[in-house]
C-alpha cells in the first residue's frame, strides 16, 4: 500500500484491533495494555503509518495551545532590540509556566500582514503595536480570536491592552529635566519623520512628547523653541541626529530627553567621542529602563516602565478564561542616576 493511503484504519485491521484501541495507542497510550500497544505500533511501523495527521486534529480541536507574537518590525528586532529581548523573555517564561508554545507573526510586510494573521496556528495574539499599529489591531479584530495590543491610550475600548501611561511618564521625565533649572532642550523622537511625530498612528510618541511639552511649557518653554529630531529608535540615527545639535547654528542643548533608552546611550556614545561631558555640560534621560541603562558611564537616569510584567500580564489576558476586554494600565517610574544634574552656569 502506498504511504499516502494508510489509514488509522488500515492499521487497525493489519493489527488486529478495533480503531478505538489503535487510536488510544497514538493519543491515549497510557490505555492500552503495554503488549496490545507495542503490536500496534509495529505495526504502524511496517505499513508506513506516521500517526494521526496533527492539523486535523487541531481543526477539531479548535485550539493549538499556542500564542502568536504579531510584530510591525522585522522579526530580527525581536532578538536585537534590548527592550524586545526583556519583553520577550517574560511572555516566554509565562507561555512555559502555562505549557504553550509561541509562534511570531511579521507584518512588517504590506502586502503580507494580511495573511500572516489570517493563517497563523495560534489561540489568540500579542500585538507588538507600539506604533503603527492600527492595521494590525483591525487584521486581529477581523481573525476573531482574543488578542492583546502592548498600547495604552487607544480611546477604543473594544479591544485589551495593556501597557503605560506615556504622557504621564513624559510629564514627569520632563519636569525633571527642568527641575534641575535646563532650559536649552532638545528631543530624540520615536517617530521616523518629522512630520509623522503628529501622525494618529503614532500614538506612543504622541503621549510621550506631549508630557514633555506639557512640563516644558510649565516653565515658559514654547514648543517652537524645542527642536524635536527623528531617529526611528535607531541608535546611528540618534547619533546624527546628537552630531547635528551640536553642529549647527545656534545655542547648543544642556539637555537631551530621549524616548528610549537604546537612544539615550546612543547620544551619550556621540557626546562622550566629542568630548563633551555628561552630566557636566549635558544632561540625558531616556525612557524604558532596558539592562544597559544602568550599566551606562554615567548610569542613565531614565522613566522605568515594567517591560517584563507588561509581557507576563498579556499572556495572561490570552490564556483567560473570561473574555471580557481589559484595558490594564501599569506604573512607571522616574528613576535618577548620573546622567543628569543641574544645567551649567
Amino acid at each position: 500500500m502506498l504511504e499516502k493511503s494508510i489509514r488509522l484504519k488500515d492499521v487497525a485491521k493489519a493489527a488486529g484491533v478495533s480503531q478505538g484501541t489503535a487510536s488510544n495507542v497514538f493519543n491515549r497510550p497510557q490505555l492500552v495494555r503495554p503488549e496490545v500497544r507495542a503490536r500496534v505500533e509495529a505495526t504502524a511501523k511496517s505499513l508506513g503509518y506516521g500517526g494521526p495527521d496533527m492539523r486535523g486534529r487541531l481543526l477539531r480541536a479548535g485550539k493549538v495551545n499556542a500564542i502568536g507574537i504579531a510584530v510591525p518590525e522585522p522579526l530580527p528586532y525581536l532578538f536585537a532590540d534590548p527592550f524586545a529581548r526583556v519583553l520577550m523573555s517574560a511572555i516566554a517564561e509565562e507561555c512555559d509556566a502555562a505549557g504553550a508554545g509561541l509562534a511570531l507573526i511579521s507584518a512588517i510586510n504590506e502586502e503580507r500582514v494580511a495573511w500572516n494573521v489570517e493563517t497563523a496556528l495560534v489561540d489568540g495574539m500579542i500585538l507588538l503595536c507600539l506604533e503603527r499599529g492600527t492595521r494590525l489591531v483591525n487584521l486581529a479584530r477581523d481573525r476573531r480570536l482574543p488578542f492583546v495590543a502592548l498600547q495604552m491610550g487607544v480611546s477604543d475600548e473594544g479591544f485589551s491592552a495593556v501597557g503605560i501611561d506615556n504622557f504621564s511618564a513624559g510629564l514627569a521625565a520632563g519636569r525633571h529635566i527642568v527641575g534641575l533649572g535646563h532650559r536649552r532642550i532638545a528631543i530624540l523622537s520615536l517617530h521616523s519623520r518629522a512630520e509623522d511625530v503628529d501622525a494618529a498612528d503614532f500614538q506612543e510618541t504622541q503621549d510621550r512628547l506631549g508630557g514633555y511639552l506639557a512640563a516644558l511649557a510649565e516653565a515658559g518653554i514654547e514648543r517652537s523653541g524645542v527642536p524635536i529630531f527623528a531617529t526611528n529608535n535607531d541608535p546611528q540615527a540618534a547619533r546624527r541626529a546628537t552630531a547635528e545639535m551640536f553642529h549647527s547654528a545656534g545655542e547648543r542643548p544642556t539637555a537631551i530627553i530621549a524616548m528610549s533608552d537604546l537612544t539615550a546611550l546612543a547620544a551619550m556614545d556621540w557626546l562622550h567621542e566629542a568630548g563633551i561631558g555628561v552630566p557636566d555640560e549635558v544632561s540625558v534621560i531616556g525612557f524604558d529602563d532596558i539592562p544597559e541603562a544602568v550599566g551606562a558611564n554615567p548610569p542613565l537616569t531614565t522613566i522605568a516602565q515594567p517591560i517584563a510584567d507588561i509581557g507576563r500580564v498579556a499572556v495572561r489576558l490570552i490564556l483567560r478564561a473570561e473574555r471580557e476586554t481589559v484595558q490594564q494600565e501599569l506604573p512607571t517610574a522616574l528613576v535618577v542616576r548620573g546622567s543628569t544634574a543641574r544645567a551649567p552656569a
